[in-house]
């Protein structure tokens, strides 16, 4: 059990594959004709979201749902947070009303970290997304797609080692991208950063990856799998490139650039997707494509997530 799941950085290759396996036997639970687990029969979960959402926010109630949990639903629009309550004023008034578990979405970095920390709540912290930052259960359910699609139902117990993953875009303003690196790499895989000048963190000295600006070079090198980044404008307090035409031309996954890769490289996005500008229509919905793959996974990714925050001696 963890107290909390706040960031991928330090996780473990055993750590990684057992939260994996956990995933793999919750998905299995969802192909049943009763999709519910009474696992945390009694909890009760707040999904507190400071920021817009549709996949994040739908999957993590789907999967406190299906594990038998009392879910809440917080939007910091129509609430008090937009008459200027602060998070630590949120924080404890959802412990007064005896929250166990926060799932939490904030624009700021670290907001996760400091719920988890501060004393404000005693209950169990999942970071779903903070600021630039970090975003892990992406990451997982990421990572969980590429096993799935490799190993298939051998998946238990493997990691992906050997695998080569290239992560394209907007790397500047994306959590995905940074838990997708820690995460990936404990696991084994490879992973070549591609992105304009002005999209490339300045300081990644000490991150476990190479970086390039050449995704025609990239592509042909043979990737077992293409993670394809939002362009984050709402992040965006400058221009990071000319025209959104310049970008897709360089750095969109077109057509003509997937027919190049090997016929086994998976094509990824963490949605919502751009077409046209990140990656081409008929790129996003072929057979290679693992996007809504990875939408239905995060279900069973959830679920191992909040089990292993949540459970505790319950579990037992």
């Amino acid at each position: 059990m963890s107290d909390h799941l706040l960031s991928t950085k330090g996780f473990t290759r055993d750590r990684a594959v057992a939260l994996l396996d956990v995933a793999e036997d919750m998905a299995d639970t969802q192909r049943r004709q009763v999709k519910k687990l009474p696992t945390l029969r009694g909890t009760t979960i707040v999904n507190l979201f400071f920021e817009d959402s549709t996949r994040t926010r739908i999957s993590f109630e789907a999967a406190a749902k299906r594990l038998s949990a009392d879910v809440i639903t917080f939007s910091a629009k129509g609430s008090s947070v937009s008459k200027g309550e602060s998070l630590q004023d949120t924080a404890q008034t959802l412990q007064a009303m005896g929250a166990d578990g926060i799932v939490i979405r904030h624009s700021s970095s670290g907001a996760a970290h400091t719920l988890a920390t501060s004393g404000w709540t005693r209950a169990g912290v999942v970071n779903a997304g903070d600021g630039t930052h970090e975003h892990p259960t992406q990451a997982l359910l990421d990572a969980f797609t590429i096993r799935k699609r490799r190993h298939g139902d051998d998946s238990r117990g493997r990691d992906l080692d050997g695998l080569r993953v290239v992560i394209v875009g907007d790397i500047l303003h994306s959590r995905v991208a940074r838990s997708n690196v820690w995460l990936l790499t404990a696991l084994g895989a490879s992973v070549h950063l591609v992105a304009p000048p002005t999209l490339l963190p300045t300081h990644t000295e000490g991150w476990p990856v190479t970086t390039g600006i050449d995704l025609d070079a990239a592509v042909d090198d043979g990737p077992d799998a293409v993670m394809m980044l939002r362009v984050q404008r709402e992040r965006m307090t400058e221009a990071f490139f000319p025209t959104a035409k310049e970008y897709a031309s360089l750095y969109g996954l077109s057509v003509a650039r997937a027919d190049r890769l090997p016929a086994t490289s998976l094509v990824m996005h963490p949605g919502p997707m751009n077409r046209g500008l990140e990656i081409a229509g008929a790129v996003a919905d072929s057979p290679r494509s693992t996007v809504l793959e990875q939408v239905q996974n995060g279900i069973g990714v959830r679920m191992a997530v909040l089990y292993d925050v949540l459970a505790g001696d319950r579990a037992a």
